[in-house]
């Protein structure tokens, strides 16, 4: 017998946690502006990641690299205006908190401050032990980020799926628990199997979100433009498209030139 869902007027990091004990998943999408959020946000997600793939998706990068803490509080400040509901996490990106505790503190609250954001999400396990506890000493909320950690691309020299051999599992596991017991509010694996995944998601009382990490988590991220059929060149396993906007956009697009160069576009009712 199902019982019904809590009905949350606005999300924070204990409603996730709250969540997570009631059994309830959570659903999180990217968004990089006002337009896009503000669509998410209205049709109920739970979290928005104002991720770093906004250097891919936004910028056309290779790699997150590039992005800058400056454009991540751009594309944070332009979310924050549009939403009501949900929680909304920002990347900290490469370089502004790997190496550098009081580096990382400057950042994260560069980024809380400037764009009235709710969290910051950095990648990495006990290498960054030092910067997380900086940073939460400060009071601001954590969502940790292991498995396959983008900003690490270079050293891993692959996009595949990470933590399958047993070191590097047993790796996975210490470093989630290590993030819980610093302070971490929840934590994303992405590109892990299913199996360790649900492992690790058993292991916490943190939810754990899961990209390409199977259904054991206690919720899902996609890239929106990736889950819309927007970057149509992108098709890993665990991505489902809920729409082909690229071929539909496309099409509106045609439709548009076809009736300006045939002068069919403004007609009488579209003049003044």
């Amino acid at each position: 017998m199902s019982t019904a869902k809590k009905e949350y007027k606005r999300i924070t990091t204990k409603t996730l946690v709250e969540m997570k004990k009631n059994g309830e998943k959570i659903a999180m999408l990217t968004a990089y502006d006002y337009t896009m959020a503000k669509i998410v946000d209205n049709a109920g997600i739970d979290v928005i990641l104002v991720g770093d793939s906004a250097s891919n998706v936004m910028a056309g990068h290779e790699t997150t690299l590039p992005i800058t803490l400056d454009q991540m509080i751009y594309h944070a400040s332009s979310v924050i205006r549009a939403i009501e509901r949900c929680l909304v996490v920002v990347d900290l990106p490469f370089g502004s908190y790997q190496g550098n505790s009081r580096n990382a503190l400057e950042s994260a609250i560069k980024i809380m401050k400037e764009t009235g954001g709710h969290a910051v999400k950095m990648e990495g396990g006990s290498e960054i032990e030092t910067s997380i506890t900086r940073i939460l000493t400060a009071g601001i909320p954590v969502m940790g980020h292991l498995g396959l950690t983008p900003q690490s691309i270079y050293k891993f020299g692959t996009y595949t799926v990470r933590a399958k051999e047993e070191e590097e599992a047993d790796k996975l596991k210490e470093d989630a628990l290590l993030l819980e017991s610093l302070g971490c509010f929840a934590l994303v694996l992405e590109k892990v199997p299913a199996k360790l995944a649900k492992e690790v998601a058993k292991s916490l009382t943190i939810p754990v979100i899961g990209i390409g990490a199977g259904n054991g988590v206690d919720g899902q991220v996609l890239v929106t433009h990736d889950m819309l059929g927007m970057t149509h060149e992108f098709h890993p396993r665990f991505l489902r498209r809920y729409l082909d906007l690229f071929s539909e956009m496309k099409g509106a697009f045609e439709n548009y030139i076809s009736d300006v160069k045939s002068e069919d576009f403004p007609n009488d009712n579209e003049q003044y």
